[in-house]
């Protein structure tokens, strides 16, 4: 499937039905970049300011949700659709549903950056939280872009980066653990940073579900519970079969 896939109806109120729900995906998806851009930098500065704006706009990544989710269902009553614009329909719904709960992840690290506002912590901690935070903001913005542009390869790309994000949240569990052994007056702040970090680890998790759905659009497979391996060999079997 691809964006020449969409100008194949004869209704073009139906294409460019279509084409404005692939754009609200994009707009929403913008606004959760921004926001958790801005939860990681609250939590690295320590920026109660920040953190506190990226709080208070949660509800505009909410109402966007609604109001995809209300466009999907009238196009799914009205136009009936099959094959690809089905998949579409379908992987619209099931990224948006993603992309709040990425929202959702940002706002917790905000309110765990809120909490910490004007405190001091351990710089290495920091550093690797910081990294951990660029990670999941790259496989953010790559798995949109592999959204805007159908790309599999990019799809299978983020997949395979969230390994890298499960490692660093295992580094960062026994850094903070060790942290708090040695010091336990800091055991609240310690255990702020690892909420954090688990709401990083999560976002990365829902990353690679929306490359999935990339995935099974492009494809018409549902990878989910497959190892990645498996999805790369039949691919290629795929294309040898051509």
């Amino acid at each position: 499937m691809d964006r020449n896939d969409l100008s194949q109806h004869i209704s073009t109120q139906y294409n460019e039905e279509l084409e404005d729900i692939r754009s609200k995906v994009m707009a929403m998806g913008g606004l959760v970049e921004e926001q958790l851009e801005s939860a990681v930098q609250a939590l690295v500065e320590m920026d109660a300011d920040t953190a506190q704006r990226v709080v208070e706009s949660d509800y505009k990544v909410n109402a966007m949700e609604v109001e995809l989710d209300e466009e999907c269902t009238m196009i799914l009553a009205r136009r009936q659709p099959a094959a690809g614009d089905l998949r579409l329909i379908i992987a619209v719904i099931k990224t948006i549903t993603d992309l709040e709960r990425i929202g959702d992840e940002a706002e917790r690290v905000a309110r765990m950056a809120e909490s910490m506002a004007g405190r001091a912590f351990d710089k290495g901690i920091m550093a690797e939280m910081e990294h951990m935070g660029e990670l999941v903001q790259d496989m953010l913005h790559r798995v949109l872009d592999a959204f805007a542009r159908l790309d599999v390869q990019e799809a299978i790309a983020v997949v395979k980066k969230d390994e890298k994000v499960d490692i660093k949240y295992d580094s960062m569990l026994r850094q903070t653990i060790t942290y708090m052994a040695e010091d336990p007056r800091m055991i609240p702040l310690a255990l702020n940073m690892l909420w954090a970090a688990r709401s990083l680890e999560r976002i990365g998790d829902r990353c690679q579900n929306i490359a999935e759905y990339i995935l099974y659009l492009v494809k018409g497979k549902d990878v989910r519970h497959t190892h990645l391996d498996q999805v790369l060999k039949e691919m290629e079997e795929e294309r040898g079969s051509r």
